[in-house]
């Protein structure tokens, strides 16, 4: 006859189980909270990797690869300079966007607002801190729509911008809810609009350009229809509002339509997008829509939506007279004319320009004498160039419906097939045998990459820079919604190789490291730069 344990036992196992319950619920929650909190098994990669990397010889890299079979151990670790952090007073000081610095720049053509180094003399040597509280981003998609106050502790927006919905202050939290001046039923509505005229469903739009961004929705909303924009605005004196767009995980840099060409090669979007940017489109000669036409690929799309468009229904609300609203259009009309590009829809606010395959179908272009085309043999060379008043040429053609520069696939299809500029030979000394090759070798390494650091393709970084870009292999090789990549060429390179990294249907920029090196490392001190790969330290 089995024998009834006491009440008393039973008690004791029942405290015991609920102990042990607690216990497990206790570590569990810690362990949770310390992955979340950004210094998880993957950080602590990233970290080690920092550790391992030379500070000293950021001055000095040398921009070629190093991948090679031979390469030992032992060339990955070198004594380590370290940098202190700088004042807490710091956190928003951006190289070469410095306000205090910019205000002693002429306000014409906005020269103020565009990039002015210090001399060295006058370079910061620490890193730039983040905010106080400063957490990890919340992971794609969710950060699209919600930032943590703490990364970006500036409510002015969401009291100027109050009214326009572009964003919203709630708790401990930023919400952007997709709204804009041009878009008041939200981003998504207005690029369903965009694509009843544009063929942005079928890969033919891969590359976007949007100019005066604000805080990014635009392109924050079309990265879910595979098109990824390069949004830029300047920095204001509050913020840079592109750090939004940045901690929400949209590509975005700081920049301006002033006196300096934009340091994107020729023919590189398909698409231009100006959404009540503020920008005089019709002033200074034109010299803005020009160099809209040169950085557009021939066949896409420039979008303008805002005054003066449609200026007759809502002169009363923009507070400006018929008169100047209308010359205005007229003016853009007229440019856009002389730029060979064909007017292909205006409904409400919103008008569509389509620029030409070639100048062959252009009736303008054949009196070459009413046009002042740019004098300049490189196209692409544009760091620190003054914008002109001239039409940048664009490749000839044998046949009238021949694409200028070379017809491109749609996306992906384009991602690995071989550039029109190497497929023609417009990049000296690289044949199409040297980019497969190229290719297949980042295959490879991107692969050991990530049998290293086991978070690399699955979004735990959604913000990547690649500081040498090269043909963009890297950025081939994880192409995927869950991140993207900033794929830099440097200046100072043999060639330049960012035109058929965009014509692979990827976005990039050139850069100067002599200047600002530090900016960068701040942006990835801050977290908005979730990893970056410098090509001359990574040996496979």
């Amino acid at each position: 006859m089995a024998v009834k344990g006491s009440s008393g036992d039973n008690r004791t196992r029942s405290t015991v189980t609920l102990c042990i319950v607690i216990g497990m619920c206790c570590f569990f929650y810690i362990l949770g909270a310390w992955q979340k909190s950004g210094f998880g098994k993957g950080d602590s990669i990233a970290l080690e990797i920092t550790k391992r990397t030379d500070c000293a010889m950021l001055p000095n890299l040398s921009f070629d690869t190093h991948h090679s079979k031979e390469a030992s151990s032992r060339d990955l670790v070198s004594p380590v300079k370290k940098f202190k952090p700088c004042p807490d007073h710091y956190t928003d000081y951006t190289p070469c966007q410095d306000q205090n610095r910019a205000m002693k720049f002429p306000r014409e053509d906005m020269n103020y607002r565009e990039r002015h180094c210090p001399p060295q003399k006058e370079k910061l040597h620490c890193l730039i801190p983040p905010p106080k509280g400063y957490v990890a981003p919340f992971p794609w998609p969710k950060s699209r729509d919600y930032v943590p106050f703490a990364n970006c502790p500036y409510k002015s927006l969401t009291v100027e911008k109050a009214i326009q919905n572009w964003v919203q202050y709630e708790g401990n939290v930023f919400r952007f809810p997709g709204g804009g001046t041009q878009f008041p039923q939200g981003a998504d509505k207005y690029i369903d609009q965009l694509a009843s005229v544009i063929p942005i469903a079928n890969g033919t739009v891969r590359t976007a350009l949007d100019t005066g961004c604000g805080v990014a929705s635009w392109g924050a909303y079309l990265l879910k229809r595979n098109v990824l924009a390069m949004s830029f605005a300047p920095r204001d004196s509050h913020e840079a509002q592109v750090q939004f767009a940045l901690e929400r995980g949209v590509p975005a840099v700081i920049g301006v339509l002033g006196t300096i060409k934009l340091p994107y090669p020729s023919r590189a979007f398909d698409m231009a997008h100006c959404s009540r940017c503020l920008i005089p489109w019709g002033g200074n000669g034109g010299i803005y829509m020009m160099e809209v036409d040169r950085v557009l690929r021939p066949g896409g799309y420039w979008v303008l939506s805002g005054p003066p468009i449609n200026w007759e229904a809502n002169y009363k609300g923009w507070q400006r007279t018929k008169k100047d609203l209308e010359a205005e259009q007229n003016k853009i009309e007229e440019i856009a004319e002389l730029l060979c590009w064909e007017k292909v829809s205006q409904k409400g606010e919103m008008a569509i320009w389509r620029k030409r395959l070639n100048t062959e179908s252009c009736p303008s272009r054949q009196d070459e004498s009413s046009v002042q085309m740019c004098d300049s043999t490189n196209a692409d060379d544009v760091w620190y160039k003054k914008m002109e008043a001239c039409v940048t040429p664009i490749p000839d053609v044998n046949d009238p419906s021949e694409v200028a520069g070379g017809a491109i696939k749609p996306f992906p299809s384009r991602l690995n097939a071989i550039p029109p500029r190497i497929a023609n030979g417009l990049i000296p000394e690289v044949s199409s045998q040297a980019y497969q090759k190229d290719n297949r070798m980042w295959k490879k390494h991107v692969k050991a990459y990530s049998s290293v650091n086991k978070y690399l393709l699955t979004g735990r970084y959604r913000n990547i820079m690649d500081m040498n870009a090269g043909f963009g292999g890297f950025a081939a090789a994880i192409e995927s919604p869950k991140s993207w990549v900033m794929n830099v060429v440097p200046t100072i390179s043999k060639i330049s190789t960012l035109g058929a990294i965009y014509e692979r249907g990827l976005i990039g920029i050139y850069h100067d490291w002599y200047a600002p090196i530090f900016a960068w490392i701040a942006l990835y001190l801050k977290g908005i730069m979730n990893l970056t790969i410098m090509i001359t330290m990574s040996q496979v």
